[in-house]
């Protein structure tokens, strides 16, 4: 098959953003992602409302996408859609539209594992970022998931390690609800982590055994301890809320890098990517970086706009199955719990 002028539509509807891409040749033209504020006053997401929010944004989305690519939907070669893992309703959402429209166009249908699209975006075409080799390992950090996978081509993945309770980004979330912070929480916990001493609080890290990750622990713990502390005094967490972040997170990375460092030891990679959206964290890019030093490790980490939920890499998924001409029926279905 050519592999000249190959134009394909990502599709990304697997939470709360809706997002499109537009990609030529591996390289991104347009990546549009709408995000939906409302969970915010929630705390977290609300599946009924996310699918709704789909249903509105998807052919504005779609439609931006191409307009700012320059190109015309008579023009794509093939639609790439996320089928799983998801919220079930926002997947639907996607899945559909993906099919309607391919359908009409008279063109192939990807389907694509949305973490696989975490770990293949450091794939896409991107001046000044380098691509991991093969074989590498991929830590995949996100609001849902949190896995430690050994890639030894572009579809050949093994899952080595992962959680048995919570992801990392429910860990900072949870912890961020006590606290009284916002939703999502992560962003601020990094922010003012920054400004706080990291070992000023010690929380006791989980003893899981393996390659596996446990959080909920940890997220007692820190309820625990804040429920002792402002009972003593009322005005603890405002008094010491840098320090308090700055230690949660301090902890959360340990327990990521100690495990890293484990699957590294035990399979004899030293290639270590990183994905998903708290890979965005500004501590744990630096744990990884400090990790070439001493560990020897080569690190890859995507850019920022590639890291949280977006299409882009569900396009690049969509290209290099292209060029397997590995494409889907119109039977396909979204898959909740789709694993790699």
């Amino acid at each position: 098959m050519a592999t000249q002028n190959i134009y394909i539509l990502g599709i990304e509807s697997s939470c709360d953003d809706t997002a499109a891409a537009v990609m030529h040749n591996g390289r991104i033209l347009s990546n549009i992602i709408a995000n939906q504020k409302i969970h915010e006053e929630y705390g977290g997401v609300v599946p009924e409302l996310a699918s709704r929010a789909h249903q509105q944004n998807i052919v504005p989305v779609v439609h931006q996408a191409l307009k700012k690519a320059g190109i015309t939907k008579e023009q794509l070669n093939a639609i790439a859609f996320t089928k799983g893992p998801g919220l079930m309703g926002s997947l639907l959402v996607g899945t559909s539209f993906a099919k309607s429209l391919a359908y009409g166009l008279d063109i192939p249908l990807i389907d694509v594992n949305h973490m696989q699209g975490h770990i293949l975006a450091h794939y896409i075409d991107e001046d000044g970022f380098e691509k991991p080799p093969f074989p590498f390992l991929a830590m995949t950090i996100s609001g849902g998931h949190t896995q430690i996978v050994r890639c030894d081509s572009y579809f050949d993945m093994t899952v080595i390690g992962e959680t048995i309770d919570d992801a990392v980004g429910e860990a900072f979330d949870k912890s961020g609800k006590i606290l009284g912070l916002g939703y999502p929480a992560g962003p601020e916990i990094d922010k003012r982590a920054k400004l706080g001493n990291p070992k000023a609080f010690k929380f006791t890290k989980p003893k899981v055994d393996g390659l596996n990750f446990s959080f909920s622990g940890l997220k007692t713990a820190i309820l625990y301890f804040i429920q002792k502390e402002t009972k003593n005094n009322p005005n603890f967490i405002e008094e010491n809320l840098n320090d308090i972040c700055a230690s949660i997170q301090y902890t959360i990375i340990e327990i990521l890098i100690d495990k890293l460092k484990k699957a590294s030891k035990e399979t004899g990679i030293k290639h270590i990517a990183i994905g998903g959206g708290v890979s965005a964290n500004s501590g744990i890019r630096q744990a990884l970086k400090d990790g070439e030093k001493k560990f020897g490790w080569t690190t890859y980490v995507p850019k920022f706009e590639f890291t949280t939920d977006n299409a882009a890499m569900i396009a690049i998924v969509g290209h290099l199955k292209y060029l397997e001409n590995e494409f889907a029926d119109q039977n396909v279905a979204a898959s909740a719990r789709l694993k790699i």
